[in-house]
């Protein structure tokens, strides 16, 4: 009997033991998850953009005071406007490089930097929050361009809310690069113990893209070990005849802005 009651103790101390860790490691989760899923950096506010391309440095006011940054590119002869949210690393220093690949096919590109990222004030707190950033900067610019002229992109972490926003608006279209098709089931992959209800981001691409009555362009490396490839191929099958997908050869995670196929459709695309 001794001996039974010893063992119930003990296991009742180690049950104990884990749901204290378990606890202690989802309360970490929990009040870092904005920095898990965004490593943001700043810039120095008179940092000077280096680009030889003409480009124009904006400045925005969003809901709550913060000042929103973004660079827009000129093309020569401008057809319209590329919206692009970028990925969950960098700023407008590396990002802005991919300017002329945009622009060298007509179109002039907005890129802007999240809060907290690069020259943009602010701390990111949630999803909803960072939508409204978006969509504050979208409307500001769409006082310059025709939306029947403004084509929405987004990458990686960008491609979700590039996907609502463009759920939300009449865009001539939509370009997603490396999307997952729902950021809520990814990010469960990747923490199995740590419950949805918790979660600050839950991104249903999913969601979002059949809402889109204009065409989608899907664009994910085969190799791509961040955000799987399938999670493309289970996005295309949602979608009926607008929806484009182009499965990138050997392409990673990084660079698929840089990828010779990528370009190559890209410029048919924005001819």
């Amino acid at each position: 009997m001794e001996i039974l009651k010893t063992l119930k103790f003990l296991s009742l101390v180690l049950l104990c033991f884990f749901i204290i860790i378990y606890v202690l490691i989802v309360s970490y989760v929990y009040f870092n998850q904005v920095g898990l899923v965004f490593h943001a950096s700043r810039l120095p506010k008179d940092f000077k953009f280096d680009s030889q391309q003409q480009y124009e440095e904006i400045n925005i006011k969003s809901f709550d005071g913060a000042v929103l940054n973004g660079l827009l590119f000129s093309a020569q002869q401008s057809k319209g406007l590329v919206f692009y949210l970028h990925g969950n690393a960098g700023t407008l220093e590396t990002w802005g490089k991919i300017a002329k690949i945009y622009t060298s096919n007509g179109y002039d590109i907005f890129i802007l930097d999240y809060r907290s990222f690069g020259k943009s004030e602010g701390e990111i707190e949630n999803e909803e929050q960072l939508a409204e950033d978006i969509s504050i900067v979208y409307k500001s610019l769409l006082k310059r361009y025709s939306e029947d002229k403004v084509i929405i992109a987004g990458y990686s972490i960008g491609s979700g809310f590039a996907a609502k926003l463009a759920s939300e608006n009449k865009v001539k279209a939509l370009i997603l690069q490396a999307p997952y098709y729902n950021f809520l089931e990814l990010s469960t992959s990747r923490v199995p113990f740590f419950p949805d209800f918790m979660k600050k981001f839950s991104l249903e691409t999913n969601e979002y893209l059949p809402k889109i009555k204009t065409p989608i362009y899907i664009f994910h490396g085969t190799n791509d070990q961040l955000i799987p490839f399938e999670n493309s191929v289970r996005l295309k099958k949602l979608l009926k005849s607008n929806a484009y997908f182009y499965p990138l050869k050997n392409q990673e995670h990084i660079g698929i802005n840089e990828n010779e196929d990528f370009q190559k459709q890209l410029k048919i695309i924005l001819e």
